[in-house]
């Protein structure tokens, strides 16, 4: 969100979303809505997931959305594509911009999941891509040994960090009624990604 609200007020930029992915689920909220409810103005949906999250249907899923991509490309051309993670949809829009010449800015490049196809993901679209804003030095440093030019790669934190100077958090009554839970002192809320 920090990054679409600057793009936006930046006069030399012209912010156009491309929406994929869970945000066109139902089953997922339909979070293309609240994309909408936000004020953006989105350019193309892209369908690509399909009823089922084994690996026939997420290879499927990445090939109906390089189809997808590579259509939307052909509409309208973007000077630059912005990607975000490690997400096959990601992946997609990746393989997609190659023969378009689209050049690639990548966030959240040269970090780690172990034992998750993640891994590859994001590695395979720091290769494709031209910029990288990497979380930190660490992950920085990782472009670089896969092959990255130096000087392509800035250390620019994490931007969802960024949104917590700004998004309104829910009030215990509303955090219990939102999620059907008691919310009791002391409470230790603990996620495993």
């Amino acid at each position: 969100m920090p990054i679409l609200r600057r793009i936006e007020a930046d006069a030399e930029l012209r912010l156009e979303l491309m929406v994929t992915g869970m945000h066109l689920a139902p089953e997922f909220g339909h979070t293309v809505e609240r994309i909408e409810a936000d004020g953006f103005t989105i350019r193309d949906r892209i369908p690509t997931l399909l009823a089922s999250d084994d690996p026939e249907a997420i290879a499927q899923s990445t090939g109906l959305g390089t189809i997808g991509f590579a259509q939307a490309f052909a509409r309208a051309r973007p000077e630059m594509l912005l990607l975000l993670g490690d997400r096959y949809e990601m992946l997609a829009a990746a393989v997609a911009s190659l023969p378009f010449k689209i050049p690639l800015a990548h966030i959240h490049g040269g970090e780690s999941t172990e034992g998750a196809m993640d891994e590859a993901i994001r590695h395979a679209i720091t290769k494709f891509s031209h910029l990288h804003f990497a979380a930190t030095e660490t992950y920085a440093r990782r472009i670089v040994q896969l092959g990255e030019e130096p000087w392509r790669v800035s250390v620019s934190g994490a931007p969802a960090l960024d949104n917590l100077r700004t998004v309104k958090l829910l009030s215990r009554e509303e955090l219990q009624k939102e999620f059907n839970l008691e919310v009791v002192n002391p409470t230790l809320l603990v996620t495993f990604h």
